[in-house]
């Protein structure tokens, strides 16, 4: 029962935190905004992340080390390269609906990270950007897309990531059905003519 409340009271700071760095910028808001927020003293707060910088990673990499987990567990199972594609896709967009919030923070905030953090942080974009790379090279491997390179996996991150500027979740149109969307301009693109 103690494990669960911590785990709760954990996942209530960094939703508080993500929402407070994305709308009032992550240098803007301070412990007591965070103590409001959450309701939990200045010692709960350091119980669970030593310092603020710490729960700035925290927020900007574990969306990322989710969707690189889901990456390589599509790379590993026997898919068809467009089926890989497009499930990957949804993961990415469900997660930016669900994520909203941490993924502003980690497009506007993610140079406030410093030191060993920042390596890390950096290391975590490359280990993503792999994923699409992959999953793309995969395709052209099959001979079922045409070959890709840096800039195609950077375009068709972009059109992902971007949307975090226009997506709601209480939007008309799912994130999934978003991801179709996208995943038929880039698999018209990269079907070999």
């Amino acid at each position: 029962m103690a494990r669960n409340l911590r785990k709760d009271n954990r996942a209530r700071l960094l939703h508080a935190a993500a929402d407070l760095f994305a709308s009032q910028g992550y240098h803007a808001t301070g412990m007591k905004d965070l103590e409001q927020a959450t309701g939990m003293g200045r010692s709960s707060l350091y119980h669970y992340f030593s310092n603020k910088e710490e729960l700035l990673f925290e927020i900007t990499t574990r969306y990322l080390r989710e969707l690189v987990g889901i990456g390589h567990t599509l790379l590993d199972e026997d898919i068809e390269p467009a089926k890989r594609l497009r499930l990957f896709s949804r993961a990415v967009m469900r997660s930016v609906a669900e994520d909203l919030a941490e993924l502003t923070v980690c497009f506007r905030e993610m140079h406030s990270v410093t030191g060993d953090n920042q390596q890390a942080l950096m290391d975590l974009h490359r280990s993503y950007e792999s994923v699409w790379a992959r999953v793309l090279q995969a395709g052209s491997a099959a001979g079922v897309f045409t070959q890709t390179d840096a800039i195609t996996v950077k375009s068709v991150i972009g059109m992902h990531h971007y949307s975090y500027l226009w997506l709601r979740p209480e939007g008309k149109r799912s994130p999934e059905s978003i991801a179709d969307s996208f995943c038929d301009l880039i698999l018209d693109g990269l079907t070999p003519r």
